[in-house]
């Protein structure tokens, strides 16, 4: 990983399109590429800023047993699926905690196996009602992959359907910036680019499609300083935005699917060996445990 903290800081434009209603919004910010076996040490004048907690992560929320927690946590709920990391990298691109607060709907965990090779992809999702649920994905070689919907996200769309997801892995070391000539150059600033998208596929068409894109710099504390002035309260504006949109949608009318009887929160409810798009599952599937949301 590069930079002085071993990280990138991605300055990111999200959108949000919702089919019908249709309703589009955006709003940028910033996210963080880190590895979980070498999370960044920021000097303690920083430290308010930019902050990795397990309790932040772990699917129950506790503590998580100090460094290493959140890998530990993710080791368990691979095991339980029957796979191993062994001792391989983990790249986690998520919102740090700062000034006190986050709020990720959506961290991305890329796994790779003891020899380098790619093991899984791991959506982890948050909801503003203090749920979590992991998504455990086989993604093909560019990064896509399917899901059913199995967790409750939004008030104004059902338990139903499918995700059809492009989460690439990003290439933690940014390309040398061109030259007036257009080469390559090493003396350049270099970026690293990210793109992923989310798309909700309900029985009667797309429903929602969220993209994240940006541009990522080695992590440091003018890189740092540099996002947190241009995107004050990123934080605090996430869950703002959120709630300020599910509002408004609510003033229109639309119909609230209520929340399913299900698990407490953190509780792990998916299946494993997500399959990627186009390769046939024929695994048999397990049936649901007792309380858990059903599947889509």
């Amino acid at each position: 990983m590069p930079g002085r903290w071993g990280a990138v800081l991605y300055e990111t434009r999200t959108t949000h399109v919702r089919a019908e209603p249709r309703r589009v919004f955006r709003h940028r910010g910033y996210l963080w590429l880190v590895d979980l076996d070498r999370l960044p040490e920021l000097p303690w004048p920083l430290r308010p800023l930019a902050r990795f907690l397990p309790r932040d992560h772990t699917l129950d929320g506790s503590p998580g047993g100090g460094p290493g927690g959140i890998r530990r946590d993710l080791e368990r709920h691979l095991a339980a699926h029957g796979l191993e990391l062994g001792g391989g990298r983990v790249l986690m691109l998520t919102q740090a905690r700062s000034l006190g607060h986050v709020f990720n709907p959506l961290t991305v965990y890329w796994c790779r196996d003891a020899a380098g090779a790619p093991l899984c992809t791991v959506a982890e999702v948050h909801n503003t009602y203090g749920g979590r649920h992991r998504y455990l994905l086989r993604a093909d070689a560019a990064g896509r992959a399917r899901s059913p919907k199995e967790f409750y996200v939004s008030p104004f769309l059902p338990l139903d359907g499918h995700y059809d997801l492009l989460l690439p892995e990003p290439d933690p070391h940014p390309r040398p910036a061109p030259d007036r000539a257009g080469a390559g150059t090493e003396t350049g600033a270099g970026t690293a680019r990210l793109h992923l998208a989310v798309r909700l596929e309900l029985p009667g068409g797309r429903a929602f499609t969220a993209t994240v894109t940006g541009t990522g710099r080695p992590a440091g504390p003018a890189a740092l300083l540099r996002a947190v002035v241009r995107h004050p309260f990123a934080t605090f504006a996430v869950s703002l935005r959120i709630r300020t949109q599910g509002i408004r949608l609510w003033l229109r009318g639309l119909p609230v699917h209520p929340r399913p009887t299900g698990p407490p929160a953190g509780r792990p409810t998916g299946r494993p060996g997500t399959r990627p798009v186009g390769r046939p599952d024929t695994r048999p599937r397990p049936r649901p445990r007792t309380g858990e949301a059903p599947p889509a």
